[in-house]
């Protein structure tokens, strides 16, 4: 019985060592991250997690429904798509065409009115934000250097090159590590942590700025700091409310996740909205900016977005990143996307006029030796496509 006492007593001892060097280098943050995954049985963040966290809301207007196309829902899911929404945890599905509600589908108890994360897919929305900057005059254009709005990196060798343009395009040359799972890096402590500006201020760049792509969360929340201070520190939920919100129509409000209760959005992820919502913001896209016959975006930025970015890959390298914005216009069916963590997916089919949506709990990311690594992306495509031609066909069939 002594034995197993001393050994109890080592463990607590151990354990206590282990919780003061966590507090010691700034690593506690790792005690809100474990309550909130492996406590809940989740290996990572999940898509109704902005419940556990602090969050500015975006409030809606007057609501701009969606008019049903003609076609609407009359040509269901085939089978084995439907199996793969359903066995990954899918919350919705949701087809646009000619800017009119065609498919709409909701699985595993989610339904119209449920918000769920955005992840990634926020980085688009942050750039959105950052074209409207540029455009009201508070950012003079991509080429100014970040350093006018984040002196701290002044004498930062590399940082004192970079651009707001290097931060929307992922060509930053900054010090980071881009991991959902390993809890001990810092996406973990951007996501979990309480000070995410301080966090941002305090890293380093390593690179010359302007040149390889290089995916990486950090670049985005640098380039919400650099938003913010130039509106003059107006929260970006209400910048983006005053903005797009609200002069969109949108039909519910939103939640933006920041990391305390006085601090700053999460810009880098975790917009939380519903599916429909979601979709009006990829068919601004679509629209080049324009919303109804108001231009919301400049329609040059908008282009500028969804192209890509070539000088950020190799001459025989696939092209699949513009400004926050992904793509793949050599696919059969050429296609520009916001993709977020676990499968969320806004995506664009210019030459159908189509804005597909999914969102769920995870996804089923078996590649398609296709440059973008998430198959499923394509799969969306595909479906929305089968679903597109069965219209096509129904029109042609009632025409004669």
């Amino acid at each position: 019985m002594k034995i197993v006492w001393k050994i109890i007593k080592w463990i607590v001892i151990i354990i206590c060592i282990l919780i003061l060097i966590l507090y010691a280098t700034g690593n506690d943050y790792i005690f809100r991250g474990v309550k909130l995954t492996y406590l809940k049985g989740e290996k990572t963040a999940n898509i109704d997690d902005y419940k556990d966290f602090d969050n500015n809301v975006i409030m809606a207007g007057a609501p701009r429904v969606w008019q049903q196309h003609i076609n609407y829902n009359q040509f269901p899911l085939s089978q084995k798509f439907e199996k793969e929404m359903n066995d990954y945890g899918s919350a919705a599905f949701i087809v646009i065409k000619d800017n009119q509600l065609l498919s709409e589908y909701y699985f595993n108890g989610y339904a119209q009115n449920s918000l769920t994360n955005s992840f990634s897919m926020a980085k688009t929305f942050t750039t959105m934000m950052l074209g409207k900057a540029i455009e009201q005059g508070y950012i003079k254009g991509l080429d100014q250097k970040i350093t006018d709005f984040l002196p701290e990196f002044k004498n930062d060798k590399f940082g004192a090159e970079c651009t707001v343009g290097d931060l929307s395009a992922m060509t930053s040359g900054y010090d980071w590590d881009e991991d959902y799972y390993f809890p001990l890096n810092p996406t973990a402590k951007a996501y979990y942590g309480d000070d995410i500006v301080k966090q941002m201020l305090d890293r380093k760049f390593v690179a010359q700025p302007g040149g390889h792509f290089k995916y990486q969360s950090s670049d985005t929340q640098l380039l919400g700091i650099v938003i913010q201070r130039a509106i003059n520190n107006k929260s970006l939920a209400q910048y983006f409310q005053e903005e797009f919100w609200q002069p969109m129509g949108m039909e519910l409000d939103a939640q933006w996740s920041k990391d305390n209760p006085k601090g700053m959005e999460k810009t880098y992820c975790c917009f939380n909205a519903d599916a429909r919502d979601f979709a009006k913001l990829g068919q601004l896209l679509l629209n080049d900016g324009n919303w109804y016959g108001k231009q919301i975006l400049d329609s040059a930025f908008v282009k500028k977005m969804v192209l890509p970015n070539t000088k950020a890959f190799n001459p025989n390298e696939p092209k699949i990143y513009g400004y926050s914005v992904w793509m793949d216009y050599d696919y059969k069916t050429p296609f520009y996307t916001m993709l977020g963590h676990l499968g969320q997916r806004v995506i664009v089919i210019p030459s159908e006029k189509l804005v597909v949506v999914r969102t769920g709990k995870t996804h089923n990311d078996q590649p398609n030796n296709r440059p973008i690594a998430d198959g499923d992306v394509y799969r969306l495509v595909d479906e929305a496509m089968r679903i597109n031609e069965n219209v096509k066909k129904n029109d042609s069939t009632n025409s004669l």
